[in-house]
């Protein structure tokens, strides 16, 4: 029996995704939930599940084509076997009289299902409850929606559940955000940062390099031009900027600080056995000086919600640091940053670099920032605009560190230099704000002993 597998909704909302690689071939025996492709979304590479267990009788697309969600990418071989657990993880089965279609959302519910007499309901986890009664038909000739059991099980995919079980969520005290309250994996990451209920997707900015990659169309002998598929990351990142810099109205100011102080901090802190084996940097330091001004000026660690008329305080900050990776600039976010010490902060901050670097930063990772770090001065640039996150109030961009003339003590000396940018959202920031925020991480940077004073 030939069963085909459509591509999934990987990034809860996406229309289409893009095959990176296969990791199989047709002939290649798969097991169930076997990674068999690294599929592209607008937030992070990501690994494909198997949902049967059989034999690869075809490939429908290949490595680097964007495919639509819903559109056929592997064909298996499952002999005589259901061999799937999508299809006893679907939301709902085709009724007797329903068209055999169905556009998959979700990891692993991708095939449609046979038709085989009645399909059965799921048995509700506790309590018994009577046969459902056929619902009068609507106006267009289509029954309305039969609601759900109160007590039935959470409805949500293996993936989320083990999600759920690694975070250690009970998933009977989430609300679903999906299609008749499904729970996603956005759900989830929500419920352990403590919210009490899910927010909106924000997209993550991520941007590709300027050379041809994977999928692009190679430049002909001769050209003047190369041509490059606007798709990806790429694509997603274009419309999240474009949304983002036509919502927020973006503020930016700018403050230069001596910052010798803290160059002569992490000299030290080298030394130190604490901290050995970390990447100690100014952005460590600039990392904590933000949290610390954050929780002085909760304004900029906030999100205008347009549906509910309300401006949203966060009680904890989700910082979000720029990583350069083989596939373009990712922003993964550091939870619950403000409750690290340095030193646990410069490991988050090692570790999830060096994620990215991998190509292993999980949709979890970049879901859920509150505000974001861009160190532009390790490319050697001294200031920028930096453009918002969408959902996030503000944006931070370290310029490179120079040895420069400053006034110091009375006199001119030469010292360490670094400019600082602070892009936000004047719906939600005073330019007041902004400038006294800016100021704080200014004076920690210059001053690392005010730490202390600020904490």
């Amino acid at each position: 029996m030939i069963r085909e597998f459509r591509l999934p909704d990987l990034g809860e909302g996406l229309t289409e995704s893009e095959i990176v690689n296969w990791h199989i071939a047709v002939g290649d025996t798969v097991t169930l939930n076997q990674v068999i492709a690294d599929v592209e979304t607008a937030k992070a590479v990501v690994e494909l599940p198997s949902p049967y267990e059989g034999i690869v009788s075809q490939l429908h697309e290949a490595a680097g084509s964007v495919v639509a969600v819903g559109a056929p990418i592997v064909s298996f071989d499952v002999g005589g076997a259901a061999g799937s657990s999508a299809e006893s993880a679907a939301p709902d089965s085709l009724g007797e009289d329903e068209p055999q279609k169905r556009t998959p959302n979700l990891v692993g519910y991708g095939a449609v299902p046979e038709k085989a007499g009645r399909p059965a309901r799921r048995r509700p986890a506790s309590g018994n409850h009577p046969p459902a009664v056929p619902a009068p038909v609507g106006e267009q000739g289509v029954p309305p929606q039969e609601p759900r059991p109160s007590k039935e099980r959470p409805r949500s995919t293996p993936p989320v559940r083990k999600l759920a079980r690694d975070l250690g969520i009970n998933l009977e005290q989430v609300e679903g955000t999906g299609p008749d309250g499904l729970i996603v994996r956005h759900d989830v990451t929500r419920a352990a940062e403590g919210m009490s209920s899910p927010a909106h997707l924000r997209p993550s900015p991520a941007v590709a390099p300027a050379e041809a990659g994977p999928g692009s169309n190679a430049s002909r002998a001769g050209s003047r031009e190369t041509r490059i598929p606007i798709a990806g990351m790429r694509k997603h990142t274009a419309a999240a900027m474009v949304a983002s810099a036509f919502t927020a109205p973006h503020v930016t100011v700018f403050l230069t600080v001596d910052v010798t102080a803290s160059v002569e901090l992490l000299t030290r802190l080298r030394t130190q056995p604490a901290f050995e084996g970390l990447k100690l940097t100014p952005l460590t330091l600039a990392a904590k000086a933000v949290c610390l001004a954050l929780a002085r000026h909760p304004s900029l660690n906030s999100r205008w919600d347009e549906s509910a008329r309300e401006i949203v305080h966060y009680g904890y900050v989700n910082l979000g640091i720029a990583a350069a990776t083989p596939r373009g600039l990712m922003v993964p976010n550091v939870k619950d940053a403000q409750a690290l010490g340095l030193r646990d902060l410069a490991a988050a901050l090692g570790s999830l670099a060096q994620t990215a670097r991998a190509g292993k930063t999980t949709p979890a990772d970049l879901a859920g920032g509150t505000f974001s770090i861009s160190n532009v001065g390790v490319f050697g640039i001294d200031s920028g605009t930096p453009v918002l996150n969408p959902g996030e109030a503000g944006i931070l961009a370290l310029g490179a560190v120079r040895e420069q003339p400053w006034a110091h003590e009375g006199a001119l000396a030469l010292r360490q230099v670094m400019t600082l940018s602070l892009s936000f959202d004047h719906r939600l920031v005073d330019g007041e704000q902004g400038a006294r925020f800016l100021s704080d991480v200014g004076l920690v940077l210059s001053e690392p002993a005010m730490a202390l004073a600020l904490a």
